[in-house]
């Protein structure tokens, strides 16, 4: 279930690419769920052609997946195909994300590969054809040799991003889901579920399941998608989910601990990159150690490392062997670290927002696994009595902590016993960040428009307007250099 905020975000990034009827489609599905088209009529009032149009686009752009079940009719009618609509809230958040794709693409595969990526950007799905033909126009190929040249040139950096998984197949545009009671039927025949018939699963998950690609196929690039006419199933687009997990934690590490730790954790990844299939793995794939010193010392900041440097990085990171031969393998604990990471952030929050002594209490109750009395918190924490008291109350109005009331049979009195609220202060930090980010989005519209009012009227540059326009850059400049960091945030927290 997407938070108040985050539906608030992702509607207010819609409206900004495709404009105001597509993001009321959009925000419908959002806050109804998966509907149907008539249903989608019904609630935003729209004509069919206009509510047909904005879906078509959400699709083209990943924003939507559609799905067919079929539906029982009513007395004496036959059951019909009925197509549905999910809105697809994770692939809509990184609209706002796109450049940050962009400079890690242009910085690890350079211009070319990254025109190709800011193609899919922003076109969704493309086949191979398009794509080659985007690059041509690109690139002024007129004459055949030029045209050969060039899409021999795509051909190979398009191979280099999915290689390295940063594109992808596309999902099927409208898979088939068996109803729940051919469900039933075929799960009397079967001694074993399919991924998509899984009955403890949502009918969401199972069309996500349905649409997405056989894991053998998703990166494979074959030949037949180079020729004309390329099908609907060899579209590609952008695999961002891998790029942000990644990213991301190697940009906690590095500031966390130092940039040899950045630096190896991204050989790790680059090293495993084919064998891992989700962004929340709890640990990497096992390695050697001599491949992942082979892996660090190909990056340029890398080259200057030593053995023992690598090494003594690895046990930072929390691999548990304590003496890594060049023949032990490594795996880090991912998990542990994206804990710890998002529990500093949190802290920070409540830091900010409640106080130091509230900090205190927060942190204790953190890393508490039991409930703990109130008496407990005080004395640990050194926080008095009655000020620590009002504290729980208001963190636990706020919802942030649970309460419950014991009693003791020996003074036949009632304890009061707190324990840290966590699913539900996870989830309303990540919706205060989205707050924050919609907030930030919003302000950078109002800067943008100044920047055009300025530019409208200084037509004669004199001091005064390069004066005006010197600090609007600047505020833009801070305003989404703000937005970048609070994303990292909103990763973080939503991505693991």
């Amino acid at each position: 279930m997407v938070s108040p905020h985050g539906i608030k975000l992702a509607v207010h990034l819609i409206s900004a690419y495709f404009g105001d009827i597509v993001s009321k489609v959009c925000e419908c599905l959002l806050r109804n769920g998966t509907l149907s088209l008539q249903q989608v009529l019904r609630f935003t009032e729209l004509n069919k052609e206009n509510a047909t149009n904005a879906l078509l686009v959400l699709i083209q752009h990943n924003c939507v997946q559609a799905f067919s079940i079929e539906q029982q009719g009513g007395f004496m009618e036959q059951p019909k195909m009925v197509t549905h609509y999910m809105a697809l809230h994770d692939n809509i958040i990184h609209l706002m994300r796109f450049s940050k794709f962009l400079a890690i693409i242009s910085d690890e595969f350079g211009q070319e590969c990254m025109e190709i990526f800011e193609g899919l950007l922003q076109h969704g799905r493309l086949s191979m054809n398009q794509i080659v033909d985007r690059y041509k126009d690109k690139h002024k190929s007129h004459t055949s040799e030029e045209n050969s040249t060039a899409a021999n040139v795509a051909h190979e950096n398009f191979n280099k991003l999915a290689q390295a998984h940063y594109i992808e197949r596309c999902p099927a545009r409208e898979p088939y889901l068996e109803s729940e009671k051919e469900d039933d039927t075929a799960g009397k025949k079967k001694t074993a579920k399919s991924k998509t018939n899984d009955p403890s699963q949502t009918l969401e998950a199972r069309a996500l399941a349905a649409a997405t690609p056989m894991e053998s196929i998703r990166f494979l690039v074959e030949t037949d998608t180079f020729t004309n006419g390329a099908p609907d199933e060899n579209t590609k687009k952008t695999s961002t989910t891998e790029i942000v997990g990644e990213k991301c934690c190697i940009t906690h590490m590095t500031t966390r601990m130092d940039n040899v730790a950045g630096i190896v954790l991204s050989a790790i990844f680059e090293a495993t990159r084919r064998d891992e299939t989700k962004v929340k793995m709890e640990k990497t794939v096992p390695l050697p150690m001599d491949r992942i010193y082979e892996e660090a010392i190909k990056r340029e900041e890398g080259r200057s490392l030593s053995l023992e440097r690598v090494r003594d990085s690895l046990v930072q990171l929390g691999c548990e062997v304590p003496i890594i031969g060049l023949d032990e393998t490594c795996s880090i604990d991912l998990k542990k670290i994206i804990d710890e990471a998002q529990a500093q952030e949190v802290e920070s929050v409540v830091l900010k927002k409640y106080g130091r002594e509230a900090y205190r209490i927060f942190r204790l109750l953190l890393q508490s696994k039991r409930l703990c009395e109130t008496d407990q918190i005080w004395m640990a924490t050194f926080v008095d009595k009655k000020d620590a008291l009002k504290i729980l109350f208001q963190l636990w109005k706020d919802d942030l902590l649970h309460m419950e009331r014991v009693a003791n049979e020996g003074q036949k009195l009632e304890s009061l016993c707190w324990k840290l609220n966590k699913v539900s202060v996870w989830e309303q930090v990540l919706d205060d960040m989205y707050h924050a980010a919609l907030n930030l989005k919003l302000r950078l519209v109002h800067e943008l428009e100044q920047a055009k009012e300025i530019l409208r009227k200084g037509k004669s540059v004199g001091d005064q307007v390069l004066a005006k326009r010197k600090k609007v850059g600047e505020k833009w400049e801070v305003l989404d250099s703000s937005l970048m960091i609070l994303d990292d945030a909103i990763m973080l927290f939503h991505d693991f």
